[in-house]
């Protein structure tokens, strides 16, 4: 399971480098089911492999001038703050039994985990759906509509910092919608927002876990060798062609999650 995990990890980054987004969303999964890591110390070490992966990922776009300092400063701030308070005190505040229905135990890692399937099938929603208009690599005026990125912000690091997924499918649509950037500068600035947002997650954590280093460091080293792959193969394939089928996968997991939970609730 292992060896499998870790070639998982590489696709993970290869997904991130080729399509730009929702490549994360497999590390926890990869993470609980491949590597046993418990739930909650998951969505942690993810914000950490998501984050280290995410850095690497933008060092070619900042090369390009496929960076959009500005914007990543000014969509990002209410993002890491969320992402940050959420680690630092709402996780921790969470019980671990949290309330019961029926006789079933609805647990912190159960609870974690559906919000988490349910993110998975939103994602491969937004994957599988077909854009009715083609996106214009061009530039265009930039305009801020500021409450509205305050609000998509701090919702996408509220949901980053619950579950440790970088929110790239989220992401990237509103900083072309919200922002007016061209597609491409649009992913290379993304992935600033999500190394930023993920490792400050990481590192103010108030929960006191013992982080399995060794692993973490193995399989970022994985992901990371991914992403580099992925970001030579985005010069060759069109990553657009196939979100579609990454979506339909995606769907699948988050199913098969959400069947997992459910299980639970009944031993």
């Amino acid at each position: 399971m292992e060896i499998i995990g870790y070639i998982a990890s590489v696709f993970i980054g290869i997904t991130l480098g080729l399509i730009g987004g929702g490549g994360s969303i497999l590390t926890v999964p990869v993470l609980v089911y491949l590597f046993g890591v418990d739930e909650v110390v998951a969505t942690s070490y993810s914000l950490f492999i998501v984050g280290l992966t995410s850095v690497i990922g933008s060092v070619s776009y900042f090369r390009n001038g496929l960076v959009n300092i500005k914007t990543a400063i000014i969509f990002g701030i209410p993002s890491i703050v969320a992402v940050f308070l959420t680690r630092a005190y709402i996780v921790p505040a969470i019980p671990k039994e949290v309330f019961m229905i029926g006789g079933f135990m609805f647990t912190k890692n159960i609870l974690m985990m559906l919000l988490f399937a349910i993110l998975m099938i939103a994602a491969s929603y937004t994957m599988i759906k077909k854009d009715k208009k083609k996106s214009i690599d061009k530039e265009e005026e930039q305009q801020f509509n500021y409450p509205l990125i305050l609000i998509e912000g701090s919702i996408i690091g509220i949901l980053t910092g619950l579950v440790g997924a970088g929110g790239g499918f989220l992401i990237i649509p509103a900083l072309v919608i919200l922002s007016k950037l061209p597609m491409k500068e649009a992913v290379g600035t993304s992935l600033v927002i999500i190394a930023a947002k993920s490792l400050i997650g990481f590192f103010g954590e108030n929960e006191a876990t013992i982080i399995n280093w060794n692993l973490l460091t193995i399989v970022s080293i994985f992901a990371v060798i991914g992403i580099l792959i992925g970001t030579i193969l985005s010069k060759k394939i069109d990553g657009s062609k196939l979100k579609p089928a990454f979506g339909w996968f995606i769907l699948v997991m988050g199913i098969y999650i959400i069947f997992k939970q459910i299980t639970k609730l009944n031993t």
